[in-house]
């Protein structure tokens, strides 16, 4: 078969009638020059060669095809010089093989023919496009600039067009003009506002302004019937950058309705039911997740934590060394690996793990990203909080004092945690002057001036205290924070109407529920100071109605009830939710142990209690209540050497924690053991 007849053979019907509207549509302008002379056979000779090399390149990736297609298209236009199809198909072709600048060359070439041809300007707008996908620096800035130029220009050529006026509006979104982008979107609103790219595009640009409430509204306001699945998932991942978990798990559940098989809106799902409490529903999901897909690390992951904050560390182990093989290197299965050997009583092994992640995340350069620092900020908080369970304090001290070195939120957060190291070592000097200076360096800032003043106060300067305090005030909502301080800080000075007066405050201020439910948590526990009890326990209920699972209501309501000796099976039910709730509190374990003790169930008791020690070992009612057990248990020794511990601790203590008539009965205690110990040890006469 000869060369003119297999190409005529390979072209399908579809390419005539291109080629013989190609033939008709020149755009040849008004001269005295004789039009070119078109060879219509010549060209579509050429142009089925281009098009079958063209073809064959794509399939094979053989470059030498690809030139014979641009040299096809070439003599094609030779012969058709002014068909705008051969123009624009050899402009395509360039584009397709990624070679820029003669596409560039191709398409600027067209416009300036044919300046009305939105198609030509688009092929152009195109070519700007993928150069800056493909560039960075100063080279992507002005491939913006002309990218967006161009489809300005095809967005008056189509006003209707809905495609164009959206991809204009994320191009002026990424040149951070917002208004202009937003002028773009509204207008492709206009055209359909049901449309899912143009809800999706306004809602985006909404987020990235920051207003997110904005964002969740435009979706929203698309009635739930004509809700795309992707529409759901975008909603749902707004709400949960809003912390809303309940209407993050609604409108996953409405994605899933849609797209059932989406392991994105799966996975998502879980983590919002996880924030919402309902932990057993989210790890059927995650379990679920992993039956599909066991190389699903992330899930593996998340199934791990729910393991460990379930109490099932072996379990939580063996999950995570699963994850371990697929994603070595992942900075939340090394996080979460810390957690649980620190649940464990592992410390060094929590510590090492620690350590080691910052070590291999150091840049050489020693400069973070903003990413970099806030997991740099995550980890070094978390090595802090482990040598202070240590109580290693330097240690503990040295790793708050990199993290706030870091800067921003980490240098706020990482001055509490070293003022909170100082304070469980009972340095309460070390603590002032660890506030002041942080004071002084961020004197703006409102939680570390509060931090500050409750030093001052807790160093008997009280009044000097309170008006670093009030300083911070501002007639607005936010001072709700500053009188709950002022309420505190004069609640430890035992200043009964200085604080009823800051905590009416307070209450005036408490709109949100979990604000009523910690201002009714708060007063319970004054009035049970206070042996108010039946005060505490009113606040205590209101508290519980609002919140069913409040973990510090039911530590304090619970303990008051062990604490009293009475229903103590509805204290321990409470106290068991409230270790379920947070298995790692200190305070819990040992409210709970006591509650057993008062049961009588010296084995589950002495359990709890070990464990609160190991928590909380520098409490001295917690080293009382453990040298109680061993007393009961027979442990005499054990129970002397405990003892000594807590007056030791209330001996550092602060007055608010070192109530006198406490103190008494512990000396009482410990000097009747030693009593019986030498009475114990004295040699028997006959």
């Amino acid at each position: 078969m000869s060369p003119s007849r297999r190409a005529i053979f390979l072209l399908s019907p579809l390419a005539v009638c291109i080629f013989l509207a190609c033939a008709t549509c020149t755009g040849q302008a008004q001269s005295t020059t004789p039009p070119p002379v078109i060879d219509h056979s010549g060209s579509y000779y050429h142009y089925g060669l281009a098009k079958l090399y063209e073809s064959e390149a794509a399939n094979s990736g053989r470059q030498d095809l690809a030139t014979q297609a641009i040299e096809q298209y070439k003599l094609a236009l030779d012969a058709d010089p002014g068909s705008r199809m051969l123009q624009d198909g050899l402009a395509n072709l360039y584009f397709k093989l990624g070679r820029v600048r003669e596409a560039v060359t191709a398409a600027q070439s067209q416009v300036t023919k044919h300046p009305e041809d939105a198609d030509a300007h688009l092929l152009l707008g195109r070519v700007y496009l993928r150069s800056l996908g493909d560039g960075q620096g100063p080279q992507s800035t002005e491939m913006l600039q002309l990218a967006i130029a161009e489809y300005e220009k095809i967005a008056v050529l189509k006003p209707d067009d809905i495609e164009t006026h959206l991809l204009l509006g994320q191009l002026y979104g990424l040149n951070h003009d917002s208004a202009k982008a937003e002028a773009q979107f509204k207008a492709a609103q206009g055209l359909d506002g049901g449309s899912e790219e143009v809800v999706l595009s306004m809602a985006r640009l909404y987020s990235e302004q920051g207003d997110l409430r904005r964002a969740a509204k435009i979706i929203a306001d698309v009635p739930e019937e004509d809700r795309t699945a992707r529409m759901s998932f975008a909603l749902a991942g707004i709400y949960d950058q809003l912390n809303q978990p309940k209407d993050a798990v609604a409108a996953y559940r409405a994605a899933l309705s849609e797209d059932p098989d989406n392991t994105d809106a799966k996975r998502g799902l879980a983590n919002a039911l996880l924030k919402d409490g309902q932990t057993e529903e989210a790890a059927k999901i995650f379990a679920d997740i992993v039956g599909t897909d066991p190389q699903d690390a992330e899930s593996l992951i998340r199934e791990a934590d729910i393991q460990r904050t379930q109490g099932k560390y072996e379990q939580a182990l063996a999950t995570l060394k699963k994850a371990a093989v697929l994603a070595p290197d992942n900075l939340e299965l090394k996080y979460n690996e810390a957690l649980l050997f620190d649940a464990l009583g592992r410390f060094d092994d929590s510590v090492n793990v620690l350590k080691a992640v910052l070590v291999a995340t150091t840049p050489a350069n020693g400069k973070y990203s903003d990413q970099d620092k806030s997991n740099r900020a995550l980890f070094l908080d978390r090595l802090g909080i482990v040598y202070r369970e240590q109580h290693k304090t330097a240690e503990s001290a040295e790793a708050f004092k990199q993290m706030m070195a870091l800067g921003g939120d980490a240098q706020v957060r990482g001055a509490d945690g070293l003022i909170d190291t100082y304070r469980d070592a009972h340095n309460w000097t070390a603590a002032r002057d660890a506030a002041a200076e942080a004071a002084k360096a961020l004197p703006k800032n409102h939680e570390i001036q509060l931090a500050y003043a409750r030093q001052l106060a807790d160093t008997g300067k009280l009044d000097e205290g309170l008006k670093v305090a009030q300083a911070q005030l501002t007639g607005t909502p936010e001072d709700r924070e500053i009188w709950f301080t002022i309420a505190d800080m004069n609640h430890r000075a035992r200043r009964w109407n200085e604080t009823a007066e800051a905590l009416s405050k307070v209450e005036a201020l408490s709109v949100k529920k979990d604000d009523k439910v910690f201002l009714y948590y708060y007063r319970g526990s004054i009035a049970e100071q206070r042996k108010m009890y039946d005060q505490a326990e009113a606040d205590f209920k209101q508290g519980l109605a609002l919140d069913p699972d409040n973990g510090s209501i039911q530590n304090d309501y619970g303990y008051m009830l062990a604490e009293r000796g009475i229903r103590l099976d509805e204290s321990v039910a409470m106290l068991k939710k409230a270790v379920a709730y947070d298995p790692q509190n200190g305070a819990f374990l040992d409210s709970l142990a006591w509650a057993y003790y008062k049961q009588g169930q010296y084995v589950l008791a002495e359990d709890y209690e070990r464990k609160a020690v190991l928590r909380s070992g520098t409490d001295p009612s917690v080293l009382d209540h453990m040298g109680e057990i061993y007393l009961r248990t027979g442990k005499l020794q054990m129970a002397v050497v405990e003892w000594q511990k807590s007056l030791d601790e209330y001996s550092t203590s602060l007055p608010p924690e070192a109530d006198p008539a406490d103190v008494a009965k512990v000396q009482r205690k410990l000097e009747g053991a030693r009593i019986r110990l030498a009475h114990a040890s004295s040699p028997t006469t006959k």
